[in-house]
């Protein structure tokens, strides 16, 4: 086995190298990657919905040891890492991470939310620091009330949503 250390290594070279291919290579290869994520949590996702979400982001909390909050209240599915463990690693090597690093995390789990039949909004905060959250609810205008939010805070380049691809 590799060790994380290494492996974020490794998969942050691999990023930069899709990445250099063109400008839609890196998100196919996302787009992979959540086709992969399917056989993990979308049928969780899909019939427990918001509750399905806490736990799967509950069992990675408790095994990745992550320095992180995950909410379920009021409607609204949540988490917000403080340091996130991937962009750590990759910021802390002498190669320098990918710059699209950080559109890995939603490169797979918005096609997944979609899939699911919620409303997501995911904030990359600033792709530069190892902290990121994501908002996710049952109708689109407790989505869009939070993206738009957040896009006055952050700014529209950090945040990401997948309901362009749900039906109205």
């Amino acid at each position: 086995m590799i060790p994380s250390d290494q492996f974020v290594r490794f998969y942050n070279e691999v990023f930069k190298f899709i990445d250099a291919q063109g400008p839609q290579e890196l998100e196919k290869y996302y787009a992979r990657v959540s086709k992969n994520q399917e056989y993990h949590c979308l049928k969780l996702f899909t019939e427990e919905k918001l509750e399905g979400m806490y736990k799967y982001w509950e069992h990675i909390r408790v095994e990745e040891n992550c320095d992180m909050i995950n909410r379920l209240e009021d409607g609204c599915y949540s988490f917000e890492f403080f340091s996130c463990p991937s962009l750590s690693k990759a910021v802390d090597n002498d190669a320098g991470p990918c710059p699209k690093y950080c559109n890995h995390c939603p490169g797979w789990i918005l096609p997944l939310m979609t899939k699911a039949g919620v409303y997501a909004v995911y904030n990359l905060i600033d792709r530069r620091a190892p902290r990121c959250e994501m908002f996710v609810y049952l109708t689109k205008e407790k989505a869009e009330s939070k993206r738009a939010e957040l896009t006055a805070k952050y700014g529209a380049d950090v945040i990401l949503t997948n309901y362009q691809d749900l039906p109205q």
